[in-house]
């Protein structure tokens, strides 16, 4: 864009509309695309049962209610799955951090009982 004596000066350029298969076919002319479906198979993950039970505690932090899952002893990334899978579940809000699942409410029983669903131990702490 040029400016000359307070008057702006524009140039467009306009370009043929290109859908995603013409921009293929112009940056790769040798390609040709296979009308096979890709199949894309999904296996399920599956938590580690552990032998200890798992601890459900309930503390006040900053004057709110929280619930706080501990000892898990698999892989920290099942570890956060876990912690994913439960927020969803619960509807709420929670994180995970230094290997303990932090969940905004007081949600132990409904915990415990997702967790025993699961084939998990689980031990209630603090009241």
């Amino acid at each position: 864009m040029y400016n000359l004596l307070g008057f702006g000066i524009c140039f467009f350029v306009i370009l043929p509309a290109m859908d995603l298969q013409d921009q293929l076919k112009k940056l790769f002319p040798e390609h040709q695309p296979s009308n096979e479906p890709e199949v894309v198979e999904e296996t399920e993950h599956v938590l580690f049962i552990q032998k200890e039970p798992m601890i459900c505690k309930y503390e006040r932090r900053k004057g709110k209610a929280t619930t706080i899952i501990e000892g898990y002893e698999g892989s920290e990334e099942d570890f956060k799955l876990l912690a994913k899978e439960l927020k969803t579940k619960l509807s709420v809000g929670g994180t995970f951090k230094n290997s303990a699942i932090i969940i905004q409410g007081d949600y132990r029983d409904k915990i415990m009982n997702l967790l025993k669903d699961k084939g998990f131990k689980v031990k209630r702490v603090g009241g």
